[in-house]
């Protein structure tokens, strides 16, 4: 007598007995329904949840969110933005939105279809308005910020949306400055409330194309405004940047929500009660938003320049490549490599992100009397020598304690 195998037996314990006889190919594509149709019903209620999100952003901005209306203005309302369009500036005099959570996982991809805005009755710019102007069609809500909703990524490509930036600052400090949003929504959990414009006034310069079809003016200023409401203490902070180079990290364009107000003439978050309007709106804390696990945590602003006794700050190390000067800035962090047991000092920004950093060579140990890579770390200090560059970052090493000195001592007047 033959005795069935182990695999025989295991097959059968696994498996009815019905199917185990029958046509395992019929059974599979039963599954394979049934599996479309629990990913069907999926979609349905992933859509679904979609909308329901979208119609809380769009009751929480308009109980939080929106600036004060002047009469005649009209708001016109996006699935996942609001804004007014200025027809006399042919685009948004502010947009609203609010960054939430879904961003961190929204995987959908550029869509890079920039049109005409349907909503604003007296019509938009068109891509013949910016088409080889030189200026980038900058995204006042970032596209990024709606990438987990399809209906709310379209909308941002809406020219209403959109205003002339030079590419310096659109895919510069401008572009950080937005990724330091989504940074804070990732690392914090909280969603934020944002609320971004040019800064419009008559007489600025129009985009001069000879096929243009409408006077696009280009403005001088961008502001942006964040405002975490949710909380127990609710915050503000403000950003202006000039359409331009700007050379320093976001944190150095910091300002409170009343100078953007000063600058506009917009009465931003007049619906919350006054005593927290005037509370967050008074307030310029950089810190505040960076959350635990952002890789930018512990940054600070690089000295305001011009600096004292010709020396210069982390920002302006760059310009002096082969000099031997003095660089200022703060040490916000220390590490000492294992193979080449160096000591580098970052300054102002955290690796690798810093504008410029100090090395300190093994060899060179001896010539100080503590220990740099503890004593200098969150000290403000300045180094004298040579500004080399690697890796396209500017450094100077140190080859003794007499080329280190605290700012305070540095700045003071030489008798």
């Amino acid at each position: 007598m033959l005795r069935p195998s182990l695999a025989t037996l295991l097959l059968g314990l696994s498996l009815p007995v019905a199917w185990a006889q029958g046509d395992l190919d019929i059974r599979l594509d039963q599954l394979k329904a049934q599996h479309e149709r629990l990913r069907s019903e999926e979609q349905r209620v992933v859509a679904r949840m979609d909308s329901t999100k979208l119609a809380i952003i769009r009751r929480d901005l308009e109980r939080s969110g929106l600036p004060k209306l002047v009469p005649g203005e009209d708001v016109v309302s996006h699935p996942g933005h609001m804004l007014v369009y200025s027809e006399a500036h042919e685009q948004a005099k502010w947009v609203a939105h609010i960054a939430a959570q879904d961003l961190v996982s929204g995987n959908l991809a550029r869509i890079d279809s920039f049109l005409p805005d349907p909503l604003v009755r007296t019509g938009t710019a068109v891509t013949a308005d910016y088409w080889n102007s030189g200026y980038d069609r900058g995204h006042l809500v970032p596209s990024a910020d709606m990438r987990w909703n399809a209906e709310a990524l379209q909308a941002t490509y809406y020219y209403s949306n959109i205003s002339p930036q030079l590419p310096e600052l659109n895919r510069g400090t401008w572009a950080e400055l937005e990724d330091w949003v989504r940074r804070y929504v990732n690392f914090s959990g909280h969603r934020v409330f944002v609320v971004t414009g040019p800064v419009l006034r008559d007489g600025l310069p129009t985009l001069q194309k000879a096929d243009r079809k409408n006077e696009v003016s280009i403005p001088e200023y961008f502001w942006k405004v964040i405002a975490d409401l949710d909380g127990e203490q609710p915050k503000a902070i403000g950003f202006v940047m000039r359409n331009a180079v700007n050379e320093y990290p976001p944190i150095s364009y910091a300002v409170p929500v009343d100078s953007v107000e000063a600058l506009t003439g917009l009465d931003l978050f007049h619906a919350l009660d006054d005593a927290t309007e005037a509370r967050i709106e008074a307030m310029r804390e950089p810190k505040d938003w960076y959350a635990q696990g952002d890789p930018f945590f512990g940054e600070v602003e690089p000295l305001p320049a011009p600096l004292p006794n010709g020396m210069f700050n982390t920002v302006q190390a760059k310009y002096h490549i082969g000099k031997t000067v003095t660089v200022c800035g703060t040490v916000v962090s220390t590490r000492k490599t294992a193979k080449a047991k160096a000591i580098y000092l970052n300054f102002d920004r955290m690796h690798p992100h810093q504008d410029f950093y100090a090395t300190i060579w093994e060899y060179n140990g001896p010539n100080f009397s503590y220990d740099p890579e503890a004593f200098l770390v969150n000290k403000r200090v300045c180094v004298t020598g040579k500004v080399t560059i690697f890796d396209d970052i500017p450094r100077i090493s140190i080859n003794n304690e007499h080329e280190v000195v605290l700012y305070e001592e540095a700045i003071r007047p030489k008798r």
